[in-house]
């Protein structure tokens, strides 16, 4: 963080946030001791801390020494999602535990201040401000005494604390003295307003059960090779950002954290992309959760149903349709980049691929036991039928372009996964189904692509047909099986994209300088991407390099195991929303494939150039 930024109060550098939750919503905490984000009372919701994306009187609650720390360490407590930061002063040193409890009714942050040397004096300062920063609640103290209670519209919180609290413009303050094994617990919880106030948490009771439940939840991880821990931390991760009422995984816990510092590239991922769901089921099934993964693909098939006309790319942790986006004007956006956004009008798009992922993952279900193998069939046919009357059409492609639509090789790709998978499990399960007419249109889709998708004179796929430029999801055509890693067109398209998509050793999503998709130039690069060049390159049995950016992803990790979308190599920063679920769920795909020294696939490597692959795996060794 700059010297200007952190003298006005702005917010840390993404990577110095950590991440508690109680699979409702979640709260990022930073290493200096403040809670700069929380939702309230889902991820979705207006936040009641928003100084993340502006400053603290758009809402923080810190607790801090009062004077200059000399240093400030931090972890989770073992295989959980219980947060202790250690500061150490001249004074003393003091840790704070930070959690969400699990499995209550409602919601709350619990934040224990513990005494380990010394008796240093430690501050807290508590800013709500709902509805994204707008709205000072009014103030009261609680009738036993003990703490405060803050109304403002529908939304109620009381902070009940082992400290007097008073009050000093329009935030809640405290300073006391810590002493060796002192604990002093603070509890702020979350209610409606025209209910009583939620009731008072024994804080110490509340975290033996929050550790418990993490650590029995991370006992089922099956993992047990090399890359355990990493694989581990990132599934705790993506549980943290499970709604646990519907089973729905936002991409991300945050909105408009931009993909370039100072930039516009700022989405809302508070919602469940489809495209997630068959890396998601993979991941979770790979790991040992097929309770979450059911509940995931129950969560997939409820959303998509209905008409497949209205098939969306993404929907709200409920199912949710409506995601209009609106910018927040009173918010200057995180150290600077604007416009804030709610919402995503993405969701309106057409994005071909969606229809291919969702047919993935619901062919991995069945294989995995997640569902009766005829579930789900009838509304897979009518979205298939769709498809097959709009495949040809242009469309917005796998990175949500604003730029108009093209014919994305990508997207087509991914239509013919749709028809390829649907005829698989029409062959393996005996379902009734047009299989010549399905044939047919897999095979005119292939034809299609090859035609138009690649550039012989390059050498190459690329981005759309017809267009010069180039784009990382080109990786991904041997993995889903639609030519063999063998081809050289396969070989030809890697290869191009190293040239000219890796920079700083890691890969973009494609150049934005071409203008296809309607913003500014400039972005970080692609995580997921970068993992999906690590798999192509262990297809290819090019184990050194695949390992080795296997590695250089691991090292952008933070302190605490955590992902960003993207990356911006000259600042050395993480850019985009945080922590993001779509990074994360590709490191242990990638992980537990270099694990098992052979890349988690989604089909099995082809046989001859041209057709479908015989079967499909989750997992597969080179030949």
């Amino acid at each position: 963080m700059t010297a200007a930024t952190e003298a006005a109060g702005g917010p840390l550098p993404i990577e110095d946030y950590g991440l508690i939750g109680d699979c409702t919503t979640a709260a990022l905490v930073g290493r200096n001791g403040s809670i700069d984000w929380l939702c309230w009372p889902r991820f979705d919701s207006a936040a009641c801390f928003a100084a993340l994306l502006g400053r603290p009187e758009h809402g923080r609650w810190l607790i801090a020494p009062c004077g200059p720390e000399m240093r400030a360490t931090r972890s989770y407590i073992g295989e959980t999602m219980v947060l202790e930061t250690l500061f150490e002063t001249e004074e003393g040193d003091f840790a704070v535990i930070d959690f969400m409890p699990t499995g209550r009714v409602g919601s709350s942050v619990v934040r224990i201040v513990e005494g380990r040397r010394g008796r240093p004096r430690v501050r807290t300062h508590l800013t709500l401000r709902f509805d994204h920063g707008s709205s000072i609640p009014w103030v009261t103290r609680l009738p036993e005494g003990d703490g405060i209670s803050a109304i403002a519209g529908p939304n109620l919180a009381v902070l009940r604390a082992a400290v007097p609290l008073h009050g000093e413009d329009f935030s809640t303050t405290a300073e006391f003295t810590v002493a060796p094994e002192d604990r002093f617990p603070f509890v702020l919880s979350y209610g409606p307003s025209h209910r009583p106030p939620p009731d008072a948490i024994d804080a110490e009771a509340a975290l033996c059960d929050t550790l418990a439940f993490w650590r029995a939840w991370s006992k089922h991880c099956t993992c047990h090779g090399r890359w355990r821990k990493v694989v581990m931390r990132s599934l705790l991760t993506l549980k943290a950002l499970t709604y646990a009422e519907t089973g729905g995984i936002v991409a991300a816990p945050t909105t408009s954290l931009p993909e370039k510092l100072g930039g516009v590239r700022n989405w809302d991922y508070r919602f469940c992309w489809l495209r997630d769901a068959t890396l998601t089921l993979v991941a979770l099934m790979r790991g040992g959760y097929y309770e979450e993964a059911k509940a995931w693909r129950d969560w997939l098939q409820r959303s998509v149903a209905g008409s497949p006309s209205d098939i969306q790319i993404m929907y709200g942790i409920a199912g949710e349709r409506r995601l209009a986006e609106w910018e927040v004007p009173w918010l200057p956006g995180y150290q600077g980049a604007a416009p804030v956004r709610i919402g995503n009008a993405a969701s309106g798009q057409l994005q071909l691929d969606v229809w291919g992922e969702v047919m993935d993952a619901l062919r991995l279900a069945r294989d995995g036991g997640l569902a009766s193998p005829g579930s789900a069939w009838a509304l897979e046919c009518g979205a298939l039928r769709h498809l097959e009357a709009i495949w040809r059409e242009p469309d917005d492609g796998i990175w949500e372009v604003r730029g108009g639509r093209r014919q994305f090789t990508h997207s087509k790709v991914m239509a013919w996964v749709a028809f390829d998978r649907m005829i698989r499990d029409a062959e393996k399960y005996g379902f009734e189904a047009p299989l010549e007419r399905w044939r047919a249109t897999r095979e005119e889709i292939h034809r299609t692509v090859c035609e138009l998708g690649y550039d012989a004179a390059r050498g190459s796929f690329t981005q759309s047909f017809g267009s010069p430029e180039l784009d990382a999801s080109l990786l991904l055509i041997p993995a889903v099986g639609f030519l063999p890693i063998e081809d050289p067109r396969v070989a030809g398209t890697i290869a191009a994209i190293e040239r000219e998509l890796v920079t700083h050793g890691f890969v973009l999503r494609y150049r934005t300088e071409s203008g296809a998709d309607g913003l500014p130039a400039g972005e970080g690069v692609f995580l997921a991407c970068s993992l999906w060049l690590a798999d192509a390159y262990a297809m290819q049995g090019r184990w050194d390099d695949a390992y080795a950016m296997f590695h250089r992803v691991l090292s952008l990790r933070n302190d605490l195991g955590l992902l960003s979308e993207e990356y911006d190599p000259r600042a050395g920063r993480q850019v985009g929303n945080f922590p993001q679920a779509f990074s994360h769920l590709t490191l242990v795909s990638t992980a537990i494939g270099l694990g098992e020294h052979g890349p988690i696939r989604r089909s099995s490597e082809r046989k001859a150039e041209g057709k479908p692959p015989e079967s499909q795996s989750v997992s597969a060794k080179p030949s």
